[in-house]
């Protein structure tokens, strides 16, 4: 009866912190993820989400379908509503785990206008230069597709190179990865969506 008792009162307990700490989570995530977005879109008036559902993209998810089991972009526009590019996030093995991250991309011109990692657990020292190295980070504002990566100290003589951060070529690999294969799967729709139309 005594174990029984407290084994019911530890779930009970479990399952009170639980429900008391999820919409705390779930609100920190949602703060992360604007700021990320400001910060790769370069602070835009304000961005609207977009679901991607059977190979377009919708305004809304389909009736029945919950927000969080559809893969979302978002699209940013300046203070005369005028789109400035899209907020794409994705993941790939690094060299420890799984890197996610979102960047901006500008359909009208092809460019990467901005890139910040969400998530890492790469090598404290060497593969986290891929978030704490400011030159690296940098590489990613106004760069042209598909990405490609070069030693570090090969020069960018082509405006598709990415310079690799020095004892963290998985990492940086992964990053340039990432972005190239979100556009590859993605990239017929935003560079075709609606909204994004060049005066």
């Amino acid at each position: 009866m005594t174990l029984a008792t407290a084994g019911g009162m530890a779930g009970l307990l479990i399952v009170v912190v639980f429900e008391w700490a999820e919409p705390q989570i779930e609100a920190h995530r949602a703060a992360v993820l604007a700021a990320a977005i400001d910060n790769v879109l370069a602070a835009p008036a304000r961005y609207d989400t977009l679901y991607v559902v059977d190979g377009a993209l919708r305004e809304a998810p389909p009736e029945g379908v919950l927000e969080r089991d559809l893969e979302r972009v978002f699209l940013g526009y300046d203070e005369s509503d005028v789109p400035v590019g899209f907020a794409v996030t994705g993941g790939e093995p690094g060299y420890q785990d799984i890197i996610r991250l979102i960047f901006g991309y500008d359909p009208g011109s092809g460019e990467v206008v901005g890139m910040e990692v969400l998530e890492s657990k790469e090598t404290p020292g060497l593969g986290d230069k891929i978030e704490k190295d400011a030159d690296f980070v940098a590489e990613f504002n106004g760069i042209q597709t598909p990405l490609v990566g070069v030693k570090q100290g090969a020069g960018q003589a082509d405006p598709h190179e990415v310079d690799m951060i020095t004892g963290a070529t998985i990492s940086s690999r992964t990053v340039i990865a990432i972005i190239n294969n979100r556009l590859e799967e993605l990239g017929p729709l935003l560079d075709t969506y609606p909204p994004v139309v060049k005066q």
